[in-house]
């Protein structure tokens, strides 16, 4: 029963060093967001005023349709850089969770099937078989999730 409480107390321990660096991890990304999302208003404000004091320059329509068709490319190339570095943070960040909670089934069922083990080993006599069919149950379950 020790050893069961000692595995419980170090799976804890390594999951809250592991919550803590997914934390960091998940804070890094907000602050690369919102930097990005910072300057990428920075750079559409300057355009946008620049945009502006070109129209109130301009003299006659000609000018200001030449204007208005010349906007549309300094804008989308700044949406279209802040599309990609976007996608480049959230991929990032999905990566690293999706490795986070993979590792961490595995430990549950590792840990599950260490308990089990104990507990097969600690039974009194005549539980075996109902404790041999769970640990059955629990390895078909594990193949299982292994495979999807």
């Amino acid at each position: 029963m020790n050893q069961t409480v000692e595995q419980f107390s170090t799976t804890a321990k390594e999951n809250l060093v592991e919550l803590q660096e997914l934390t960091t991890k998940g804070h890094a990304d907000a602050e690369r967001l919102m930097e990005l999302n910072l300057e990428t208003t920075k750079n559409l404000m300057s355009e946008l005023f620049e945009y502006a004091k070109a129209m109130l320059a301009s003299k006659d329509p000609q000018s200001m349709a030449a204007l208005q068709a010349g906007l549309v490319k300094p804008v989308g190339e700044i949406i279209t850089a802040y599309t990609h570095e976007l996608q480049k943070i959230m991929a990032g960040t999905g990566t690293e969770f999706t490795k986070a909670s993979q590792a961490s089934i595995v430990d549950i069922q590792r840990g599950i099937t260490s308990s089990m083990g104990n507990a097969i080993n600690s039974a009194p006599s005549g539980e075996g078989f109902v404790l041999d069919s769970f640990n059955k149950v629990m390895e078909d379950s594990q193949k299982m999730l292994a495979t999807v």
